[in-house]
């Protein structure tokens, strides 16, 4: 009965958000998921759920996003990400170099009073690369004792919280200072209808309307098949590579799902696929406990967050110095620390799916070399006396 209970808690509580922010221009200012995200680190820091709530929220978290990702992907159009190509892989390399870097520096920092720093910083730049599955496979490569790995992981969760937080809440606006805005593409063929998607990003006025509502149910319907088809191609996978599997058949079937005319034109599906981030996004964060960052005196706590806020300003950097936009900066600073899931939540903070693709392209290849990466680095670090 409480896992019911809890999931109907969240998505209520994520509509009500929703229904909200599109009633009052104050709250859509600061965006339902940030809202969600916001409301889930209070839940998660004042302990007000039951016992068993982890696996709830777990469940939630692992069903939304690859249920989300189709839907937000149908109404998208690929030719117009195909001139974001070379930004975006520009951006890629930028942020590669801002992780290795800021681990680095992290290492010499900080070694003297953290044991194994050297595997720590492996861990480090798997994970802000690839995202946890990298981190879990670079624990056992490198044989890193379990406290100082839960240890490691729980800096991280707390750290990332706030990284994103301020990616979300102010970074776009900080950026836009620094760095050149992102320039919308056009496609010529269809002005129209993309100036409606935009003015809709995230609207839902007239969703539950007969002639929009049961077009978007059918493609939950074709989503949901999508997920069924991407868990049964994880099944088959390789231990290390289930998540790339799955993200990678489920991207790869939604993109092809865009070509179709008409799942391309069900106008409210982009917004169906917000709505689960928004869940999404309450259910992760009810997870953290923010009242851990008070309570952190250890150095490791500090070489996280070099690693995390150095790697963004060292890209930021390089990216100024290759003008590269500050939305395909933060996306692909958000697909390397975050990976490929959180990129929809980021995307829909900034309010640009245009950018959606070219986050989780640099999540996927985050996703391969993130293990290799790791084990060089510290491998590398290790020989440093």
């Amino acid at each position: 009965m409480v896992p019911v209970l809890l999931i109907l808690f969240y998505l209520l509580a994520s509509a009500l958000i929703v229904l909200l922010c599109n009633r009052f221009k104050w709250m859509n200012n600061v965006g339902a998921i940030l809202w969600a995200y916001g409301l889930g680190l209070v839940i998660g820091s004042i302990h007000i759920l039951p016992e068993g709530s982890l696996k709830v929220q777990s469940n939630i978290s692992d069903i939304a996003v690859p249920l989300a990702i189709p839907l937000l992907l149908f109404s998208l159009d690929f030719k117009r990400w195909v001139k974001l190509a070379k930004t975006t892989f520009l951006s890629m390399l930028t942020a590669l170099a801002g992780v290795v870097i800021a681990i680095t520096i992290g290492f010499f920092l900080f070694r003297d009073g953290i044991p194994d720093a050297n595997k720590v910083a492996g861990m480090l730049s798997g994970v802000y690369t690839g995202g946890t599955p990298n981190m879990f496979a670079l624990k056992t490569a490198l044989s890193v004792d379990n406290n100082l790995f839960i240890l490691t992981q729980t800096y991280d969760m707390v750290i990332c919280a706030v990284y994103l937080m301020l990616l979300m809440s102010v970074g776009q606006r900080v950026l836009n200072l620094i760095l050149p805005r992102f320039k919308k593409t056009v496609n010529k063929d269809l002005p129209e209808i993309e100036f409606e998607q935009e003015a809709e990003f995230d609207s839902f006025t007239g969703f539950f309307k007969k002639s929009n509502f049961f077009p978007t149910m059918g493609a939950l319907g074709i989503a949901a098949l999508i997920m069924a088809i991407g868990v049964g191609v994880m099944s088959l996978a390789p231990q290390n590579s289930k998540m790339i599997a799955v993200i990678l058949t489920i991207t790869t079937l939604g993109l092809a799902a865009s070509f179709v005319p008409r799942i391309n034109r069900i106008k409210k599906s982009f917004q169906l696929g917000m709505y689960l981030i928004v869940v999404f996004s309450m259910a992760i964060a009810s997870m953290a406990d923010i009242k851990m960052l008070f309570t952190m005196t250890n150095g490791l706590f500090f070489f996280v967050m070099t690693a995390v806020f150095g790697s963004l300003i060292i890209q930021v950097l390089l990216s100024k110095l290759l003008k590269i936009d500050t939305d395909t900066t933060i996306i692909t600073s958000t697909a390397f620390v975050f990976s490929p899931p959180f990129v929809p939540v980021v995307a829909g903070a900034l309010k640009n799916k245009e950018v959606i693709i070219s986050g989780i392209t640099v999540g996927l290849i985050g996703y391969a070399i993130g293990n290799y990466l790791g084990v060089a680095l510290s491998y590398v670090l290790g020989l440093i006396p």
